[in-house]
Parts: C-alpha cells; sequence; structure tokens
C-alpha cells in the first residue's frame, strides 16, 4: 500500500534533491506535466508507457490542480511529484531520472516583483533570485468593523470604506513608484495577503495590469505584510511542493 507525505523543500533542498536524483541508477520514469491539463487529460497522457499503471490518483490530481505544472520521478525508491514554483512548459514522458528541466528552471535567478497586502499594511518589494534589491512597507488607519446596527452603523461602513479608497489610493501611489523602473525587466509577479484587498488593489491600480500575464500563484496565508513577512515570502516564493509515496506493510 502506497502512502503519501507532502513537504515544501526550498530552492536548496530542492536542488539537493534533483541532484541526488541525477546520480541514480536504477530503473525509472519522469513525467514533465505543463499546467492547465485536466486529470483526464493526464490520464489518458500517462497510458503512453505500461511503466506509470502504479501511479497513484493522487498524483494525478495533484499535477492537474498544480497552476505551474508538475514533474513526475517514478522508480523503485523514488516515488513523487513535484510542483515547481514557476511555470513547467515541457510535456514528455522519458526514462531515468530527468532532472535537467526543473534544475534548469529553479537555478536561473528570475527577477520578481512582490505585492503584499491587507487592510492597513502592505509591503512591496522586488527580488533578484532570493535576495530583495528594494523594499517598501507601509501602514494605513482602517478602523474594525462595527458589530451594532443603526444610523451609527452606516456612518462608520462610509467611513470604513472612505479610509479603504485612501489606504489602497496611497499603496497604488507607493507601487508604480517603486516598481515602475523594473516593471520591464520582471520576469514574474506575486500578490500576497488577503484575497478581496488584492482584488480590490488590482481594480483600482490600473499600473498593475501589465503584469497580469506573468503572475504566480499568490500568497494568500500571509497573515501581516511587515518586512519581515516580506523576506520569509521570498524563500516562499521560490519553494517548491514535493508528495513523496511510500511503501507500508
Amino acid at each position: 500500500m502506497l502512502t503519501s507525505k507532502t513537504y515544501k523543500m526550498t530552492r536548496e533542498k530542492t536542488t539537493v534533491l534533483l541532484q541526488r536524483l541525477e546520480s541514480g541508477k536504477e530503473d525509472a520514469i519522469s513525467i514533465l506535466l505543463p499546467s492547465g491539463m485536466t486529470t483526464e487529460e493526464v490520464s489518458v497522457f500517462l497510458q503512453k508507457t505500461p511503466q506509470t499503471q502504479s501511479i497513484p490518483y493522487d498524483a494525478v490530481r495533484l499535477a492537474a490542480t498544480s497552476p505551474t505544472g508538475s514533474v513526475l520521478f517514478w522508480g523503485v525508491t523514488q516515488k513523487s511529484i513535484i510542483l515547481p514554483p514557476f511555470p513547467l512548459k515541457e510535456k514528455y514522458i522519458t526514462n531515468g531520472y530527468e532532472t535537467e528541466p526543473l534544475l534548469s528552471l529553479i537555478s536561473r535567478d528570475y527577477q520578481i516583483g512582490i505585492v503584499l497586502v491587507r487592510l492597513g499594511h502592505f509591503s512591496v518589494g522586488v527580488c533578484h533570485g532570493e535576495k530583495l534589491i528594494l523594499h517598501d512597507s507601509g501602514t494605513g488607519l482602517i478602523h474594525g468593523r462595527h458589530r451594532q446596527g443603526g444610523s451609527s452603523a452606516a456612518r462608520f461602513q462610509r467611513r470604513r470604506k472612505d479610509q479603504t479608497h485612501h489606504f489602497l489610493e496611497r499603496v497604488s501611489e507607493h507601487l508604480q513608484e517603486t516598481l515602475e523602473p523594473y516593471a520591464r525587466t520582471i520576469d514574474f509577479f506575486i500578490y500576497g495577503g488577503a484575497r478581496v484587498t488584492i482584488l480590490r488593489l488590482q481594480k483600482q491600480c490600473p499600473f498593475l495590469a501589465q503584469f497580469d500575464n506573468r503572475l504566480l500563484p499568490p500568497l494568500l496565508d500571509v497573515e501581516d505584510p511587515r518586512f519581515s513577512v516580506l523576506e520569509k515570502a521570498v524563500s516562499d516564493i521560490w519553494s517548491s511542493k514535493f508528495t513523496e509515496w511510500k511503501e507500508e506493510s
């Protein structure tokens, strides 16, 4: 019976794993899949070789739902899938542990624009590889939600709406001022924070639309977008999701 465990692996740990697999000589296959494939399409593609018959449906589902594509390594001692931090475009099956496409993907020092925002706090930065080359953080007054009804609640809601608008307006100005010199050289762009606030910011800041074709999956577990969180976000951006299956008796 196969059981699985999922980990988040830093860029360094992913590189070490791939280099170890590359030196392995056992029977194995490697399957590279881009994003955008359905579970049915993945299943049909895997049927191209009988060596994929033991791959569980969980791996098919992970491959089909990954916004950046996936690489499956299926051998005697290594049965795993890696979801890379950046989009993988290849699609093929080959014998052995074919690590070069993924190693090449995570070895390049991409330039990445980062915007983390929740109501009341924001951080913006640009990293080159895993190094932040510029950053800016700030705050804004946003009152909490009013728990009572009546006319005072309506006034409070109007005030909160105005505060939100002015906060996002200020964030927009900071973003444009900070990111404009790098707009053409940014390879990827990523948002983090609260989904609703991110959507409001995108609507209020037309400058951001130019990055829509370079977006990475958002970091929605960012609780407090301060500078220290921005630094941690860089490591998260470069991390891969790794799921490994082992035989249990």
